[in-house]
């Protein structure tokens, strides 16, 4: 997926200036695909160019004026396009497992320590995307469309997470009678 896929589902979802798009990603669609503001910033200058995009500048009130995106008809073409065309299954590409695999080969207490860590954020980051589910979808029973896709989604993040964490105590509790 390229940015400009999750770029297109956020302003669909509502327009928006460069740097609300930017606390998006911060807060949510950032949780499932990362990008900086820059990275937002220069995609959102390409889609404009090719024609995905359409931008209003909003004056403001001691500022400059605020140049809000939304999706135009070739942008949502395209997004009707890239949903329809088949993906790849995600492919675990974690720089813990591959320390975990090579603990033997040096300081196996260092990568204990790193599965701690990385155990404490993911509950952390579990504990937020359970935060957001109160808050946001306390009737999941009654959800459709765009409600009921974001929960979804949500939903698959607490089971990565909840995953993740269950995989690092397991890791951690093997190195441990290993060290012993």
């Amino acid at each position: 997926m390229a940015l400009e896929h999750a770029i297109l589902v956020s302003l669909t979802e509502r327009d928006g200036s460069g740097y609300e798009l930017a606390r998006r990603f911060d807060r949510s669609i950032g949780f499932f695909w990362g990008a900086t503001h820059q990275q937002i910033y220069r995609v959102l200058k390409r889609m404009t160019e090719a024609g995905w995009l359409s931008n209003e500048l909003v004056p403001q009130d001691g500022r400059p004026d605020k140049k809000v995106y939304r999706v135009s008809e070739q942008g949502r073409a395209e997004l009707r396009r890239w949903l329809a065309e088949p993906g790849e299954p995600a492919i675990l590409r974690d720089e813990l497992a591959v320390k975990v695999r090579g603990a033997s080969l040096g300081d196996s207490a260092a990568v204990l320590a790193e599965v701690r860590r990385h155990r404490d954020r993911h509950a952390e980051r579990l504990d937020v995307y359970r935060e957001i589910e109160k808050r946001d979808f306390p009737n999941p029973d009654g959800l459709t469309g765009q409600d009921l896709h974001q929960y979804l989604v949500l939903r698959g993040g607490v089971r990565a997470e909840q995953s993740f964490v269950e995989w690092c105590d397991e890791v951690a509790e093997a190195l441990d009678r290993e060290n012993r």
